[in-house]
């Protein structure tokens, strides 16, 4: 498989360099970080969250674990963890646990941890569980919009 087509179509609309990364098949952001012999700490994995039937996107580094009661302090609101069945149908062409952290390229409203907002390059998760997509930190940073940005993570 080759990366998600919303992805790649949303990657070349606004001109942006990138690079896919090819690694052995894994199961998490942080294994494809090591198989891919990526630093964790830029590698955004995307955690999807639903806030009253909305969906949005989190995009914290690979090394770190949401911490959701930092995230509803530093939102002023209440969010959860979207189901299988909503995130299968916000990424349809994308496989189970593979999202890209850039919901911009789904319509999705994103939130960024500070951690990530410094990093010069950013790896995301292609749309399977073998494909990276290597971008500039400036270039991922440009794509996300008008981005809330907070503290909301923890190391593992």
């Amino acid at each position: 498989m080759a990366i998600a087509t919303t992805l790649k179509s949303f990657l070349d609309e606004h001109g942006v360099q990138y690079e896919v990364v090819k690694h052995p098949t894994t199961p998490s952001a942080n294994r494809s970080a090591e198989a891919a012999h990526v630093p964790g700490d830029r590698f955004a994995k995307a955690v999807v969250l639903e806030n009253h039937g909305r969906p949005m996107l989190a995009a914290l580094p690979a090394t770190r674990r949401l911490q959701l009661g930092r995230l509803h302090h530093e939102l002023g609101e209440h969010v959860g963890l979207a189901t299988e069945d909503e995130m299968r149908d916000l990424f349809p062409d994308c496989e189970r646990g593979a999202v890209p952290a850039l919901g911009t390229a789904y319509g999705i409203e994103m939130l960024l941890d500070d951690s990530l907002a410094d990093q010069d390059d950013i790896f995301i998760e292609g749309g399977d569980h073998h494909s990276l997509v290597h971008l500039s930190g400036e270039a991922f940073r440009s794509l996300l919009g008008e981005v809330r940005h907070g503290d909301f993570s923890t190391h593992v």
